[in-house]
């Protein structure tokens, strides 16, 4: 059975791109591409992959309009965009039909959300994400893109240090149940 999974990377306080789409603070941090939870080791497992059209216009940015991918791709999207060449499907509207052909399409490999945060909440919001991976940088953005704007119950599965990085993975609970934390034995204000 695939799992999907939405693996990226963050600042400390929560934002994927500062508030000029720009990534540069994340290109200045070292890590090792063997290292613990590294893109290459999970890229191997992945059969199919999912991004938002901001996503996608920085990859064709990032590549010099050339895809990277060479498996099966799906853009999220309500406006036009650019084409390039590879196996690219364009979609919009409910999540659910979208990850039938992608796992489909993954012929039994799992899938990848490369971003944003809302497309990976779009997933969640219908119970279909299954993980996160977070690289966590040492550095704060004040405001950007955010991680996953959702509230979210998660289970740590696996901690590490990668360099520069704080390295997570989490399984996905499901969505945030609300109590009263004062009742309940939970966090107390002063």
């Amino acid at each position: 059975m695939s799992i999907t999974t939405y693996y990226t990377a963050t600042s400390l306080d929560g934002f994927i791109a500062d508030e000029k789409h720009s990534l540069e603070w994340l290109f200045r941090q070292d890590h090792d591409g063997d290292g613990p939870l590294n893109h290459d080791g999970f890229f191997a497992r992945i059969g199919a992959v999912v991004m938002g059209s901001s996503t996608y216009e920085w990859v064709l940015r990032h590549e010099g309009g050339r895809w990277p991918y060479q498996l099966p791709a799906w853009v999220l999207t309500t406006r036009g965009l650019p084409e390039a060449d590879g196996d690219l499907r364009f979609a919009q509207g409910d999540i659910r039909p979208v990850h039938g052909e992608m796992t489909a399409a993954a012929g039994g490999k799992d899938l990848w959300i490369v971003g944003g945060g809302d497309v990976a909440g779009q997933f969640a919001d219908a119970g279909l994400l299954d993980e996160i991976v977070v690289y966590v940088a040492p550095v704060t953005l004040g405001g950007g893109a955010p991680l996953l704007p959702r509230e979210l119950d998660l289970q740590l599965e696996e901690l590490a240090r990668n360099r520069d990085f704080a390295c997570a993975r989490y399984s996905v609970v499901g969505p945030v149940e609300h109590t009263d934390s004062m009742s309940h034995g939970g966090p107390r204000s002063q």
